[in-house]
């Protein structure tokens, strides 16, 4: 019996007719090794990026709904390019959109969330073609809309899939494997041969963007083999895994960089007991994901302050126009010139001191910070985006990152 993978591409390995073709020829010498596969392709190059900024000649608030139907054509195109490529060099093959794969989602658009796939479906036509090209990025709602899966979804689309089918996912892109902090921020940081899944979960919510955030839920939740390398390089690339399996658990493993965030606070007097209440029902009603989350309670004055994405920015508008009709005192302030710097680490759990370390350098050289939270594995600390550089390169240093 044939064994069967996932693999997905990222927009930079498919950017060029070339570049689709090489990869064609690397899955054709995988199927002849008796291989059947499913491969999940993102937008060629810059597509979603060009087919935004058409959008923002129009807009600054768009109808969500048309921008995923506008937003899906890009991972259309890329299937479309690479079955007709496999098929004419004798790979049997065939392309499918979100739809017709069987991808169904929840939630809002632009960033609604994987609720099942027809995994039936695939394995038939896995009988009858050896690759299925499938669009990542988008499925369809209980309306039959399209919808997408918001910024990195590709990733989650794959590792969905491979859950479905139970079989491993490989995910290739120009990056060669995870590292301890992002190389172009410092160049000195290690490549990672292996990585615990809520290690890699934890530094991808806080702002590393080599695996998008869901895709690495789903294969933790779903126990799905998971590799990360690049795109037809002979480089070893990284094994993010079980943290049971892992024969090394370092201290501190990475440090993770948000520059995308606001950071928000706000303020009510004489507000009512429901307000907090009320303010996460309506950030839960847009699907805002929130985080460094800290609340403070002087007297009659209630003072909340979290981080959230700058990409939510319109969503976070609509929740503080709605809170602000139940509650007219309800004060707001939503700085755009900050950061967050997080270190994740499993070894935290069993290391004290790690904190004391954190907090001694960053205090050292200069670096204030405005809010920290903390978890099991990770400390995570709001600062000036213009110093967010340095505090990483500091915080490497100190953990040998």
């Amino acid at each position: 019996m044939k064994s069967i993978s996932v693999l997905k591409f990222g927009g930079s390995s498919v950017s060029t007719i070339g570049k689709i073709k090489n990869i064609s020829s690397y899955l054709k010498n995988r199927i002849e090794n008796n291989e059947k596969l499913v491969v999940v392709v993102s937008a060629m190059g810059k597509t979603t990026d060009s087919l935004l900024k058409q959008v923002e000649e129009i807009t600054e608030n768009p109808d969500v709904r048309e921008l995923d139907s506008l937003l899906a054509i890009g991972e259309q195109n890329t299937i479309s390019l690479m079955a007709i490529t496999l098929n004419d060099i004798g790979v049997k093959s065939r392309s499918l959109t979100g739809i017709q794969a069987g991808i169904k989602t929840f939630g809002q658009h632009t960033k609604s969330k994987i609720a099942d796939i027809n995994s039936d479906y695939l394995l038939k036509q896995l009988e009858e073609y050896d690759i299925l090209v499938i669009a990542g990025f988008q499925g369809f709602n209980e309306n039959l809309e399209i919808t997408t899966l918001g910024r990195g979804g590709s990733d989650t689309s794959a590792v969905g899939l491979a859950a479905s089918i139970a079989c491993p996912c490989e995910i290739y892109t120009d990056v060669d494997a995870v590292y301890g902090t992002d190389p172009r921020i410092y160049p000195d940081a290690k490549a990672i041969e292996q990585i615990s899944y809520e290690e890699m979960l934890e530094l991808s919510a806080l702002g590393a963007g080599v695996l998008e955030t869901r895709c690495v839920e789903i294969a933790k939740n779903y126990n799905v083999p998971l590799y990360l390398g690049k795109t037809l390089a002979n480089t070893k690339g990284t094994w993010i895994m079980s943290n049971t399996d892992l024969i090394e658990k370092k201290v501190v493993t990475g440090v993770a960089l948000d520059q995308d965030i606001l950071h928000v606070t706000l303020t009510c007097k004489k507000c009512n007991p429901d307000f907090v209440q009320a303010l996460f029902d309506q950030l839960d009603r847009l699907s805002i994901n929130i985080d460094m989350i800290s609340q403070i309670l002087v007297n009659d004055e209630i003072s909340i302050s979290f981080t959230c994405k700058n990409t939510d920015k319109n969503f976070l508008k609509d929740a503080l126009d709605t809170l602000k009709t139940s509650y007219p005192s309800l004060n707001h302030s939503i700085r755009t010139d900050c950061a967050k710097v997080s270190i994740v680490g499993s070894g935290m759990r069993d290391v004290s001191g790690v904190a004391a370390r954190a907090f001694r350098i960053l205090g050292s050289n200069g670096i204030d910070f405005y809010q920290v939270t903390t978890s099991e594995i990770s400390i995570s600390y709001a600062i000036d985006a213009q110093k967010s550089l340095d505090a990483v390169r500091i915080l490497c240093e100190e953990f040998n990152i």
